[in-house]
């Protein structure tokens, strides 16, 4: 089980689940992802609920605010070194800051921007907690997908904002996909938004990785979430599937190749 111990600028670090039912969220994932939950006090007036995985922190759930919105969603955050800057950054790149960054308490200071595509990312610059300690596994983080119809936008602008290169991939959806390298190293995919995926606005996905991908499925449906893309086989990839949460939050699982 691959333990991280820090994250390099410019690599997703971190992602948590806003919700408006955290005690159902926490039932839920637990069944789903194999997580326990350990609430942290917080200067609000709710809670932030890390999620382990054997003890190991793989993410965190909060009780959302209604200037938040109606609708529960997972949000995933990049590590910077300098959130002023990267938010300074992001706007002169036509971005628009959609939060300003706040401390929350000792463990970072975090800022959600959207991009010119209008999809949603966060930004993580860390203090006591770098991110999550378990990445890439199952019961973690293991992939982030920007779903958008402007893939040139995009790309001019996370290479502003991150120094991302792209690379076509040629053996996933007939050399449709494209990722994000940093250092010659993947960090995220992207795929265009067609007229398949209806009225889907721009966002950022998230993976989480499961052993079995049709058994979690099979229980999500079970404990009251549904699924919204039936499972797929993505040759030298593994199988994946989109659900959401008795909520309504959207998440993805993949159960990877061997």
């Amino acid at each position: 089980m691959p333990l991280m111990t820090a994250y390099e600028p410019g690599t997703f670090c971190w992602v948590d689940l806003a919700t408006n039912a955290p005690a159902a969220a926490k039932g839920f994932y637990g069944e789903i992802l194999g997580w326990s939950a350990a609430d942290v006090e917080t200067q609000y007036e709710v809670p932030y609920s890390l999620l382990l995985r054997d003890g190991q922190r793989a993410a965190a759930l909060y009780e959302m605010a209604p200037e938040q919105g109606a609708f529960p969603y997972w949000a995933a955050y990049v590590r910077v070194t300098d959130i002023e800057a990267s938010v300074r950054r992001a706007t002169e790149l036509g971005g628009r800051l959609v939060m300003p960054a706040v401390e929350l308490m000792d463990l970072a200071r975090m800022a959600y921007v959207q991009d010119p595509t209008g999809a949603v990312l966060g930004l993580w610059e860390p203090r006591t907690l770098f991110g999550a300690e378990l990445d890439n596994t199952e019961g973690a983080r293991s992939w982030c997908e920007l779903q958008t119809r402007d893939t040139s936008a995009a790309t001019r602008f996370y290479e502003g904002l991150f120094g991302w290169r792209t690379r076509t991939s040629r053996s996933l959806m007939d050399g449709r996909y494209t990722l994000f390298e940093q250092d010659g190293r993947e960090v995220g995919g992207m795929i265009e938004l067609d007229a398949e995926w209806g009225t889907m606005p721009p966002n950022w996905s998230i993976y989480f990785g499961v052993e079995d991908c049709d058994a979690a499925v099979a229980k999500a449906k079970q404990l009251g979430g549904s699924l919204v893309m039936d499972a797929q086989e993505v040759a030298g990839v593994g199988r994946f599937a989109f659900l959401a949460d008795p909520q309504g939050a959207i998440f993805a699982i993949i159960q990877f190749g061997h």
